[in-house]
């Protein structure tokens, strides 16, 4: 068992199984010493964990949802490199939110997939964030993060 996985394990998470595309596209790049994963949605149970925040869905439950996006970006990153022995820190994570008008709280939303990737990587997982309220995500999804990994050479 990897390091990552024995600390998901320890936090009572596991690894789901890494999402196919839904369009034209590919979930992960590498190039010039980094990984750059595709937006990634939130599932639970099989099911994409939909709505809007501060209209039909709370904090509590769009934070769960980012950190369901982080999971699936740590199953993107297992798939792409067979593991996670090359991956030397999270560069970046971009973080849409689902938000109803008014709704601010973009930024505590992201900290759901952000304290997951420092969890599970330590300081390694600190990383630059951008957390963006957005009218509509494809279908209907709560949250989408994409990432940007640093690579071992």
């Amino acid at each position: 068992m990897d390091i990552v996985t024995a600390k998901l394990a320890e936090l009572g998470l596991s690894l789901p199984e890494a999402a196919a595309p839904v369009a034209a596209y590919v979930p992960a790049v590498e190039h010039g010493g980094l990984l750059h994963i595709s937006g990634q949605l939130p599932f639970d149970e099989g099911q994409v964990m939909t709505g809007r925040v501060g209209e039909n869905r709370d904090l509590p439950f769009a934070q769960k949802a980012a950190e369901r996006c982080a999971l699936m970006l740590l199953a993107q990153i297992n798939k792409a490199l067979g593991g996670f022995d090359r991956v030397e820190r999270i560069v970046k994570l971009g973080v849409f939110v689902n938000s109803a008008t008014g709704f601010t709280d973009q930024a505590k939303v992201a900290n759901g997939a952000s304290e997951l990737m420092q969890a599970v990587f330590g300081d390694a997982g600190r990383h630059a964030r951008s957390a963006v309220g957005v009218a509509v995500l494809p279908l209907g999804a709560v949250v989408e993060i994409d990432a940007i990994v640093a690579l071992k050479r």
